[in-house]
């Protein structure tokens, strides 16, 4: 399951039902971490109690019995019951189809609601609002919420300089800086603006920006929020920009982010990670999970009308664009989104390369903060049609971390414990494909995006890592330890984009 900080099934709920539970008061805050725990503990239960009651007979058939070293390794033939596998098989299908089908279905209805009190980013209600009214040609406005970047800064302006569609203002939105970027972004030519008494991170910064600026944009002047550690790929804003103009009803569009190259073993593992996640958006056609913080763009009336809902239909204090309490602000605007109705999609042709975690505890940081505000995010909206596909998400992470956690002890135990090596040929098989399928979604990444992956068991450790995450972060919310957002002091990016192979 993609997890992104990346990306089950039941009738949708009428219109007036969508936004319940933060105006209820149904919150689950802290509880949420508890409640996914337990759901899935409570899954790998039941299936383990399922296998153990329908257990054959184990027979060890010494069709081959060499001897390595002390070890004996012995081949064993047998293979799960078909009932044991056609069932899995169907609860896969069931399951992956379920989401698919809710997912579509929320879809649907939010596109063909007229409510404006519960929705009112629907497209039929935008397209009822602005028709007949022309709002001019799309233009963009960048805002770059920086806090001391003096390092990456001025690649992410040549970047934006460089596209085939230049955008028609670019902002600095310096925060507290105590370095050169306010300097080198004059320097540049671009607009700075300072925050002022800001104490809530780059959310704050950027209300203070966004309260300046969106009284001055009409419908059609797109605001793009994109980070001072990310270089667009050329085309990135002529196909946002295209997506605009050919839809009145789109609300926003994100990007899709690819990792800068270097850092060795740990920037190729994030590198193979956002190259999946790029896929899966693919495959879905640009159906959104996160708004990328990387680089994303919203039309002027998506963003009002998200700070005139806060406090109200939707978790934040009124009159704010970002949430100032989520750890994960991108997140947690994608949510807000959502649920008031807004059309959004991450197009194939807006693409971005991103900075990399350079060691292993700023990518535990991170990743950390993404996962807290991941969970602390559904935990405030809690289960409504626009997050249920996100609970769907931790709930697959959550299994996950427990059926990779007791394969890989398995293994462990049976190699310290036992002086016989058993091959299971149909395991074996089974892990064949899964090797193959690994290799085949980072195939656009290079060779050694492919030689990573065919070695299969360095990925898996690199995943229980995120499992650990996964892990810290539920405990943390559970005990309601104080969450910290940690910033980055930026090394010089590299020099070469990163490119994929056709």
């Amino acid at each position: 399951m993609t997890r992104t900080p990346t990306e089950p099934g039941q009738d949708h709920p009428a219109a007036a039902d969508v936004l319940p539970a933060y105006a209820s008061g149904g919150r689950l805050d802290r509880a949420v971490g508890l409640v996914i725990a337990a759901i899935v503990t409570a899954a790998a239960a039941l299936l383990w109690f399922a296998v153990a009651a329908n257990r054959p007979e184990t027979t060890i058939a010494s069709s081959q019995d060499a001897v390595i070293g002390i070890w004996r390794v012995l081949y064993n033939s047998d293979a799960p019951g078909m009932s044991t596998i056609l069932t899995a098989i169907a609860l896969a299908l069931l399951a992956g189809a379920g989401l698919a089908l809710v997912e579509r279905r929320i879809a649907t209805t939010s596109r063909r609601s007229m409510n404006p009190g519960n929705q009112p980013l629907a497209p039929k209600v935008i397209m009822a609002a602005t028709r007949g009214r022309f709002a001019g040609e799309v233009t963009v406005t960048v805002l770059i919420p920086a806090h001391n970047e003096e390092a990456s800064l001025p690649q992410t302006i040549a970047s934006l300089k460089s596209q085939s569609h230049r955008p028609e203002r670019i902002i600095v939105v310096a925060d507290n800086c105590t370095d050169a970027t306010v300097h080198l972004a004059r320097e540049a030519g671009v607009e700075v603006i300072e925050s002022v008494d800001n104490t809530k991170k780059k959310a704050g910064a950027l209300n203070q920006a966004l309260t300046a600026i969106l009284p001055q944009q009409g419908d059609n002047d797109v605001v793009m929020v994109m980070d001072a550690d990310t270089q667009l790929d050329d085309g990135f804003l002529a196909g946002a920009v295209a997506r605009f103009t050919g839809d009145r009803a789109l609300m926003a569009v994100g990007g899709l982010f690819y990792g800068e190259q270097g850092h060795g073993l740990i920037g190729q593992f994030q590198r193979n990670e956002y190259i999946r996640y790029a896929r899966q958006m693919r495959r879905r056609r640009g159906r959104v999970l996160v708004l990328t913080g990387t680089a994303s763009l919203f039309r002027p009336v998506a963003l009002r009308t998200v700070a005139e809902s806060r406090g109200t239909s939707i978790p934040g204090a009124v009159g704010d664009v970002y949430d100032t309490v989520a750890l994960t602000e991108d997140n947690e605007l994608t949510i807000a989104l959502k649920s008031l109705g807004g059309l959004m999609v991450s197009p194939q042709e807006c693409t971005v390369v991103t900075e990399l975690m350079p060691s292993w505890r700023t990518l535990w940081n991170q990743r950390l903060r993404w996962q807290r505000g991941a969970l602390e995010n559904i935990g405030a909206y809690g289960v409504t049609a626009p997050t249920m596909r996100y609970w769907a998400q931790q709930l697959g992470i959550g299994y996950g971390v427990i059926a990779l956690g007791a394969y890989l002890a398995l293994i462990t135990l049976t190699a310290v414990s036992l002086e016989t090596w058993i091959w299971f040929p149909f395991w074996l098989g089974l892990g064949l494909l899964f090797t193959v399928e690994r290799v085949l979604t980072v195939w656009k990444g290079g060779w050694k995006a492919r030689l990573l992956a065919v070695t299969l068991f360095p990925e898996l450790i690199f995943d229980m890592f995120l499992n650990l995450v996964y892990i810290k972060g539920i405990v943390d919310l559970s005990f309601g330890r104080q969450a910290s957002w940690k910033h980055l002091a930026h090394a010089a990016p590299a020099t070469e984009p990163f490119l994929q192979e056709a």
